[in-house]
């Protein structure tokens, strides 16, 4: 049976450009892929003469031979590539295949010698004042820089990588299977697609040395524990000129003597005496921003009793807003008394009522009826 022509095939015109071919292969190779059509020998047939048509007209060579002569330009040992559907170019239509939806092909890798440089962690302790404030600080971190003898190519001076002659410069090397065509790295080149025959004697062909860099780090005021802050490009030197990767700093703030931290908020607890608590009284405690604020405690406090300090806690990224500091009270038990002392809170307790302490004379009132209720 005659060959139908091979534009017809695609359903393009002859003046189609190579965006239009492709377009109309992969619609139409998906339509009738076996993989869709299992056990339809008509979808396969069809599958193999788009394949075979647009193995053909992709190619600027071939397309021009067959443009003059048709089907004639691939009998009798022709190009041998457009005509009738030979496994390897079968082969070479899946791998077409693979390429556009897989992203499995070489022709996207070629220049591959370029390797990006590995993204590089620091880890940076501060201390919470140092998160209130912000401040700019210094790192040392140990990296690989590009090689400044070789400029980075790994080439001695004066020499320059050449085109591996395996791949030709693609990184990948492919073999045909059946019909299948399996693509591999090319073991000559590791994948770079370059070779360097004379390689730089500082950094052995590497295109990159490690040496020790300080940094300065900008940290935000109100920054939290946990943070992780990129620097772009300041990672280890790609191979052979290839681009840096990234830093990752990542923060972790020291315990505090006194105040702990939940969000923009800061918590301290303060013991008072016995007698401040009781009689009421005042103290003053720090903040963060360094200076000293008073707290007045009234008659009566107890133990748990909180008091808020508007707007003294850590600030708030990207705001002028601070949160707060909250202050909870410990009521302290007097320990190593005096006679004289001992005497004194013994009289107190003796005039003591359930007016002076109602919550413990509450509670016991309970724990009586409790134990009258079980005897009952």
């Amino acid at each position: 049976m005659d060959k139908r022509d091979y534009y017809e095939v695609l359903g393009v015109s002859r003046d189609a450009d190579e965006k239009a071919l492709k377009s109309a292969y992969r619609k139409l190779a998906m339509k009738y892929h076996p993989d869709r059509n299992p056990g339809d020998a008509e979808a396969e047939s069809r599958f193999k003469e788009v394949s075979e048509a647009y193995d053909t007209l992709k190619d600027s060579q071939k397309r021009a031979a067959y443009d003059r002569f048709g089907h004639a330009a691939f009998e009798n040992g022709g190009f041998g590539g457009g005509g009738g559907g030979h496994p390897g170019d079968f082969a070479s239509a899946m791998s077409d295949i693979f390429d556009e939806f897989f992203g499995m092909g070489g022709g996207g890798r070629r220049g591959a010698g370029r390797d990006r440089g590995a993204d590089l962690r620091y880890n940076l302790e501060i201390s919470l004042e140092e998160a209130y404030t912000g401040k700019s600080v210094e790192i040392e971190v140990p990296t690989s820089v590009a090689c400044d003898t070789c400029s980075g190519s790994g080439a001695k001076p004066g020499s320059a990588p050449t085109t591996c002659r395996t791949c030709g410069g693609a990184g990948r090397v492919r073999a045909s299977q059946g019909f299948f065509t399996l693509e591999r790295t090319c073991a000559a080149c590791q994948g770079r697609g370059q070779v360097i025959s004379d390689p730089c004697t500082d950094c052995g062909g590497a295109g990159r040395k490690t040496v020790s860099r300080t940094l300065s780090v900008n940290i935000p005021a109100g920054i939290e524990d946990g943070t992780r802050i990129r620097l772009g490009g300041e990672g280890e030197a790609g191979l052979r000129g290839g681009p840096s990767g990234d830093l990752y700093i990542f923060l972790s703030i020291r315990p505090h003597a006194f105040f702990q931290r939940d969000g923009a908020d800061l918590y301290c607890r303060v013991p008072v005496s016995m007698t401040t608590a009781a009689l009421g009284g005042q103290f003053e405690v720090p903040t963060l921003g360094g200076e000293m604020t008073r707290v007045k405690v009234p008659e009566g406090t107890q133990t748990g009793k909180q008091f808020r300090l508007r707007g003294k806690g850590m600030p708030v990224m990207r705001s002028q807003a601070h949160g707060d500091t909250y202050i909870q009270v410990t009521v302290e038990t007097p320990t190593n008394l005096t006679k004289r002392q001992r005497e004194l809170l013994a009289e107190f307790e003796e005039e003591s009522s359930g007016a002076t302490h109602p919550e413990s004379h509450g509670f016991f009132a309970k724990v009586k009826d409790f134990l009258d209720n079980l005897g009952s």
